[in-house]
């Protein structure tokens, strides 16, 4: 047996206890599990488990505890529960990582869902860990190269930097996270597939990401038909196994698929938890609990890692006010907006690039960068402003210097924001630069049309009309 392997055994061996607490099943309450005799033993947050009488285990988590019984969420179909049924508490959510889970497809629970054996880590983490000393945490790191022009450029990402990936349905959020998966500077990607449908797993694992993306992958997955306690705890395992890296020394990437799932899933739980929906829907907790886990990537302390972190959020009708995407975007670097209408005109990445921010600028670029990135900006939003008139054929060649050269320079750089090249980021700025150049100069001498003279009949002036008295 593999020495990891042994010491991931022997720490299962050291967790058991000879003597349990254990309850009875006194009532169900809707989607509650009320149990008598665990008052005293158990803590909120406590994770428990449910022997039915056909043999089978539900687990369940403890939300509320009162001086005669607890409430239990349970993880699963509550079908086949009785009366006096024994329930035992096992304890907090932890989760125990190892290295050998790389290139694995996992549940929230650790455990394997490629079918093959998995081994435990020999430390053990809780699920809701705290984030490094931010008076100890280093400053964001080096830029980092990811295969793509405008991410080269444009949106630098930096080692360290948590950027939001904000997008609808369908406009190809996770073919750019299964490219940064690939492409991105990393030692380690952690993936987490919150909601996802189960044959969209097999095809991202197998089709998006392939044997290159997953070969330094740990892929952590809740699909849409597990329950919201598990697809919650879906995106804190992965952060826990993000953790295992980084405190290794490593670079990790981590990629959370999505924020939106994962704060619905928050939402079923803490409604049934006796929270009132007041924020459009929302509880108030959900904005500590998004907070609480952004914190927790980021660069880390001088004897770690770093975890540079991606989150995607779901924002219906491109509302970047709604709350989920509210909160994050006052907690993170950066936020990358696709839209819907540049996806339906054949571009991806779909980048709104006038609505995307990256906060590691000016730092993360020299000052003749940061001017080449701001002439590109300037000539895009001249363009924006004016575009219903452009294309209507309103506006006269001349009017406008800068509206002028983004005229010519569009194309150019539309096709530059799509560009996927193996390059360095010095190769994506000088291809930046010739875009810039050839468009920097006055425009072309237009050949002068005469005016058309008043068509004239048989060769003949028209005669002078007649003048009546």
């Amino acid at each position: 047996m593999p020495v990891a392997d042994l010491i991931g055994l022997q720490s299962r061996i050291a967790s058991l206890r000879p003597v349990k607490t254990i309850g009875r099943v006194s009532s169900v309450d809707g989607t509650l599990i009320r149990v008598r005799g665990l008052s005293s033993a158990a803590r909120i947050g406590d994770y428990a488990r449910i022997m039915r009488h056909d043999g089978a285990v539900l687990g369940g988590e403890v939300l509320r505890i009162g001086p005669d019984d607890i409430s239990i969420l349970p993880d699963d179909e509550i079908d086949g529960v009785s009366l006096y049924d024994p329930v035992s508490m096992v304890g907090p959510l932890t989760v125990s990582p190892s290295d050998g889970w790389v290139g694995r497809v996992i549940d929230p629970f650790g455990k394997p869902l490629d079918g093959k054996p998995l081994a435990s880590g020999a430390q053990v983490r809780p699920l809701r860990a705290a984030p490094p000393d931010p008076a100890t945490r280093r400053a964001l790191g080096e830029r980092l190269s990811t295969a793509m022009t405008v991410f080269n450029t444009l949106l630098p990402i930096v080692k360290g930097q948590r950027v939001g990936l904000f997008a609808g349905s369908g406009v190809g959020k996770s073919s750019l996270m299964a490219h940064m998966a690939q492409h991105m500077q990393a030692d380690v990607v952690v993936l987490a597939l919150v909601g996802e449908r189960g044959r969209e797993l097999g095809h991202f694992v197998r089709e998006v990401l392939g044997e290159e993306g997953m070969a330094r992958s740990v892929v952590i997955a809740a699909t849409s038909d597990r329950s919201a306690l598990v697809r919650r705890r879906c995106l804190w395992t992965a952060m826990c196994v993000a953790e295992h890296f980084r405190d290794q020394g490593k670079h990790v990437l981590f990629l959370a698929d999505s924020i939106t799932r994962f704060a619905e899933a928050h939402r079923e739980v803490a409604v049934a938890a006796g929270e009132v929906p007041a924020l459009r829907g929302y509880p108030a907790s959900t904005a500590h609990q998004i907070m609480a886990l952004c914190e927790r990537a980021g660069p880390g302390t001088d004897k770690m890692g770093d975890i540079t972190a991606l989150f995607s959020v779901l924002v219906a009708g491109s509302d970047m006010e709604e709350p989920v995407a509210d909160i994050l975007r006052g907690v993170l670097d950066g936020h990358v907006v696709l839209d819907r209408q540049i996806a339906e005109r054949g571009r991806y990445p779909a980048i709104d690039l006038l609505r995307s921010v990256s906060r590691s600028l000016p730092q993360a670029a020299t000052p003749d960068q940061n001017d080449v990135i701001g002439q590109a900006r300037r000539l895009l939003g001249a363009y924006a402003q004016s575009e219903t008139m452009v294309r209507a054929g309103l506006y006269r060649d001349g009017s406008d210097p800068v509206l002028d050269q983004a005229i010519r320079a569009f194309d150019d750089l539309d096709q530059f924001l799509a560009l996927v090249e193996p390059g360095t980021i010095d190769d994506s700025f000088n291809r930046l630069r010739l875009i810039l150049r050839k468009v920097a100069g006055p425009a072309p001498m237009q050949p002068k049309r005469e005016a058309p003279r008043p068509q004239q009949q048989g060769g003949r002036r028209p005669a002078p009309a007649r003048r009546t008295a």
